[in-house]
């Protein structure tokens, strides 16, 4: 029998022990993070596609429950929750991360602007994302890269990650946490959770977010049009 999101036997969407396995990739050098593909189970593609919130602009998005159907919600409590944070975080050498306030944000759609090299900011202790897409054309493009400098998209740490459902991706935010994607536009839904330093750093965010999201509804087309000249190489400032 296949198990679907709405059934009593699908009690969990993650299980910690999917991350112990032996093809998980764990790498400290030149940076902590791990890699981790089929972290979902199958049975839960179609609630979690129906549940998905249905943005009208590109960009991440902070998270509001009742944008979001129960399996998406399920998804995040178990994404969030203390034990599973502090499993990821034994895996990467950062203890008690269950402890930190988080951070969700959700994405559906990009411009050619998204994905520009970059670090992330040092209010994140440890960034996580799990991808949705059902499949991913045969390109590069939009795939996550991990990257040895700041100046160069095709120096990868490691061959890039295809953004398809269930794949998951977590890194500890460093000086040198490089990292970033060939220009994309359109659908490509990943869930972000990071890790943060403080519930101020979190209320900060969380607002900037909000008012980012509206200036995109208002001014999403002149977005579009700035994010196409994008560079390949482009980063964010330092």
């Amino acid at each position: 029998m296949v198990t679907t999101i709405d059934s009593p036997a699908a009690a969990h969407l993650l299980d910690p022990a999917r991350l112990d396995r032996p093809d998980v990739v764990v790498r400290q050098e030149p940076f902590a993070f791990l890699i981790a593909g089929a972290q979902l189970p199958a049975g839960a593609a179609d609630a979690l596609e129906r549940d998905f919130p249905r943005y009208g602009s590109a960009g991440f998005f902070p998270w509001e429950p009742d944008e979001c159907g129960p399996a998406i919600n399920q998804l995040i409590g178990e994404l969030t929750a203390p034990a599973f944070a502090d499993h990821v975080g034994a895996r990467l050498g950062i203890a008690d991360l269950g402890t930190r306030p988080s951070l969700v944000t959700i994405c559906r759609y990009l411009n050619r602007r998204h994905g520009t090299i970059h670090t992330d900011s040092r209010s994140k202790i440890a960034t996580a994302l799990l991808y949705l897409n059902p499949d991913w054309p045969d390109t590069s493009e939009g795939c996550l890269r991990f990257l040895n400098g700041i100046d160069d998209i095709d120096d990868l740490v490691l061959p890039e990650v295809r953004p398809v459902y269930g794949n998951f991706v977590v890194f500890r935010r460093a000086d040198n946490s490089f990292h970033g994607h060939l220009p994309h536009e359109g659908e490509r839904r990943v869930i972000q959770v990071a890790w943060l330093t403080s519930e101020k750093e979190k209320t900060r965010k969380t607002q900037r977010g909000r008012f980012s999201r509206l200036l995109k509804r208002l001014l999403g087309k002149l977005d579009r049009r700035f994010g196409a000249e994008r560079d390949r190489n482009a980063a964010h400032p330092r």
